[in-house]
């Protein structure tokens, strides 16, 4: 009964988005780290994706841990998509006619950033996925499975794969700093002593989250990381 009260009210959608937002920031804070990885060499980036298939083992069986960390990431990412569209509908509903005039104030724009972003962030994991992870035709032309180290650097060394990848690291930037602020406020963490604490946060990790991710297909389309 809590949980259908909650995906009822306005303010439980809101903590169905802030709380599986949480969870998607926790992911890509450790995708980050584990990316960088690559820049220790082949045995190490391939050691470590490795380690994510028997990650748990003995106690786990292979793939086991993984699964149910893909089944939450799934279930998350669903859940975030409902509330943030139906909380759109309501907003739509309650104010049908646009203003004569336009004012772009702060939450506006906000508002528009983690639409958009989150729509531009959501196709982008697919195609991220189709080219690195499943190494569909066309994609990627040269996939080894079980070779994460080779997969990614030739995935990288084409200009046009990168331009993607870092066009999307901005729509993450701006995802990132807006939706850092909207899970801390609807979270009640944010309050007149904690504010420049909580943007300190978000801007640390508009930063600091997406150049990480950058310097991979960087240093791949640099020459920095080969074969």
């Amino acid at each position: 009964m809590a949980v259908m009260a909650l995906t009822r009210s306005t303010i439980g959608k809101k903590v169905i988005m802030a709380v599986t937002g949480l969870i998607w920031i926790g992911y890509v804070v450790m995708h980050m780290y584990g990316n960088l990885k690559v820049f220790l060499g082949p045995e190490v980036f391939n050691h470590y994706a490795e380690g994510l298939r028997t990650l748990g083992e003995p106690v786990f069986g292979r793939l086991h841990l993984l699964t149910i960390a893909r089944i939450v990431l799934v279930g998350s990412i669903a859940a975030h998509v409902w509330a943030a569209v139906t909380l759109a509908r309501q907003a739509q509903i309650a104010r049908p006619q646009r203003y004569a005039v336009t004012k772009r104030q702060e939450a506006d724009y906000a508002a528009l950033t983690i639409r958009y972003g989150g729509i531009a962030i959501f196709f982008f994991v697919l195609y991220h996925l189709a080219h690195l992870t499943w190494g569909m035709p066309g994609l990627h032309n040269d996939y080894i499975r079980g070779d994460a180290y080779h997969n990614l650097v030739i995935g990288f060394q084409n200009p046009l794969n990168v331009t993607i990848y870092l066009i999307a690291l901005v729509a993450l930037a701006f995802h990132l700093y807006h939706g850092t602020w909207s899970m801390c406020q609807t979270l009640g963490l944010v309050s007149r002593d904690s504010t420049p604490t909580v943007r300190a946060l978000a801007v640390a990790l508009a930063l600091v989250v997406p150049v990480g991710f950058a310097l991979v297909p960087l240093s791949v389309l640099f020459g920095m990381t080969a074969l």
